[in-house]
């Protein structure tokens, strides 16, 4: 279980998170900055980070080093981080219909201080270069671009990929808003102060890192095909909830997957340390109408236990 979060979770612990007192909602004008095929979405509520002891021991325990550069994009880019930026998505998308390769943009939402920011690039003899009506300006020494397409929406990222999203903002290029599959499954999730969406590639990747051997079963490679969409949402208000959602549209199919997870973790369970077997423990793996279940629950005690253990060391590398 903790496998597949921390593949899935590892560009949210950059940030960390914190209250689930707080909500993590794209803006019309962010969902449509968002290229249409999207593998997985992670968005978070900015102002929820470093209110958690777990979330930031965390971030410090799986942060890769190819992110840093998104934390060091926002440091360069003039903005007050603490005050200006509301949310953070992170889009992981085929550029073209089905493309195998990835790429990955940044959406900041917030109440930007525009003037200010272009009076800095101004200063510092930053220029920009035009796309169509949009001015993307680079990000000082780190690779990356950044451009406002409205006073309270950022993009950042890679140029092509920041070119790729404005394409769809723009209409020149489908967007995240005609994705029904993924519409539908981000209302489930997105009143929680972290979430995210997969599409049934992302899903069927995910579970594939998340069954290990047991992904390699005949009785897995019937109903690979039928996984459609997974959702998540993460909160650490009251010790640590993680609650995973995966549709299958088929009773049959959820009812094999959980079968061949529960069979993973009583396997796993024989060689875990103590930590390990009660994160185990504290794993929950249903199916219903179609929808697989998980749902993990700890104290903030347990959980920053299991940081050091040898499990969670194998993942993180």
């Amino acid at each position: 279980m903790l496998k597949f979060w921390m593949k899935s979770s590892m560009v949210v612990a950059v940030l960390g998170v914190g209250s689930a007192a707080f909500a993590a909602q794209l803006s019309t004008d962010a969902r449509g900055a968002i290229p249409h095929d999207v593998q997985q979405l992670v968005v978070i509520d900015y102002h929820a980070m470093q209110n958690s002891p777990s979330a930031m021991n965390l971030r410090d325990r799986v942060m890769p080093p190819e992110l840093k550069r998104f934390d060091e994009a926002l440091s360069h880019s003039g903005l007050n981080e603490n005050h200006d930026v509301d949310e953070l998505a992170f889009a992981l998308f085929r550029p073209a219909p089905g493309s195998e390769s990835l790429e990955t943009v940044g959406i900041a939402q917030g109440q930007f201080d525009t003037q200010t920011i272009m009076g800095n690039f101004r200063r510092q003899k930053v220029k920009a270069t035009q796309v169509r009506n949009n001015s993307i300006y680079p990000m000082a020494r780190t690779g990356m671009v950044l451009c406002f397409v409205d006073p309270s929406t950022m993009i950042f990222g890679d140029k092509t990929a920041v070119t790729k999203a404005l394409d769809a903002r723009d209409g020149m290029a489908a967007s995240l808003l005609s994705n029904s599959n993924l519409m539908n499954a981000m209302q489930s999730v997105d009143s929680a102060p972290l979430w995210s969406i997969l599409d049934n590639k992302g899903t069927q990747t995910m579970m594939k890192q998340l069954l290990g051997q047991a992904g390699s079963v005949t009785d897995y490679d019937t109903i690979r095909k039928r996984l459609e969409a997974a959702w998540y949402s993460m909160d650490f208000q009251h010790g640590v909830r993680f609650d995973l959602t995966i549709a299958t549209g088929d009773t049959f199919a959820a009812a094999t997957i959980s079968s061949l997870m529960s069979a993973a973790v009583m396997v796993r369970k024989m060689s875990a340390t103590d930590a390990e077997k009660q994160a185990l423990t504290d794993t929950d793996i249903a199916s219903s109408a179609g929808n697989l279940t998980i749902h993990y629950a700890s104290s903030d005690t347990n959980f920053n236990g299991l940081l050091h253990s040898p499990l969670f060391g194998g993942v993180v590398q």
